[in-house]
């Protein structure tokens, strides 16, 4: 979250971008002592967020406890945090609407980035659950805030003319084995070519004049590649 204070709590940055959101740093209590691992950046900025949003739901008027807390409220929260936002959202009748560079400034509001209220309800939703609360429950999960973040980001694509296109992730691919294998060549006399000290084990044995070959040398096994 981008420097919310949330009524008597500070937010960070969702991004996790922001001054002061770096994991805290631990250290021993003497030269030769052992000092604990500090937490991770993403454990840091887990921890900050799920307070904030404790916070929040302690300030809101009627206050609300986490087990009444429903999708309805985890929105309400992401548009209470559009005002401490950073990002220029161009309205309709702004003459920069879908330009992604402005060559100057207008009086269009600043709010939060979709990818940071994305990033921040991932922490929120991982944090509920270690704090207790059952997957099936989470209202971090709810169907309204997936299709919350999906207008958002639908939203401020055309406002800002920057195209969000999803990443498409790469299977792992397995080369054949039978295609990596290379060839066993076996020499008729003692004198003549040498075998090939690369030949996969499966293959020298299916060829029957390597079987009583008296290399030491392993047949080495086709190699698989993962991309």
């Amino acid at each position: 979250m981008e420097s919310a204070s949330g009524g008597g709590g500070g937010a960070t940055d969702p991004n996790g971008g922001g001054d002061g959101v770096g994991a805290s740093s631990v250290t021993g209590s003497g030269e030769g002592g052992s000092a604990a691992a500090p937490p991770s950046r993403y454990e840091s900025q887990k921890r900050r967020d799920w307070n904030t949003f404790l916070q929040y739901l302690k300030n809101h008027k009627p206050p609300l406890t986490l087990p009444r807390c429903s999708g309805a409220h985890v929105i309400e929260f992401l548009k209470y945090l559009d005002q401490f936002g950073k990002t220029k959202v161009h309205l309709n009748g702004c003459a920069y609407f879908g330009h992604p560079n402005p060559p100057a400034p207008c009086a269009c509001p600043l709010k939060q980035a979709w990818g940071s209220l994305d990033a921040l309800i991932g922490r929120l939703r991982a944090a509920y659950e270690e704090n207790g609360g059952r997957p099936e429950s989470n209202p971090f999960g709810a169907r309204a805030v997936r299709i919350y973040l999906r207008e958002v980001r639908e939203g401020q694509a055309k406002a800002r003319g920057i195209p969000y296109e999803k990443k498409k992730r790469k299977r792992p691919t397995t080369v054949n084995a039978s295609t990596s294998s290379s060839s066993v060549s076996v020499a008729g006399d003692s004198g003549g070519g040498s075998s090939s000290a690369s030949a996969p084990a499966d293959a020298a044995a299916a060829a029957g004049a390597a079987a009583g070959s008296e290399s030491g040398g392993a047949g080495v096994a086709p190699a698989t590649t993962s991309v």
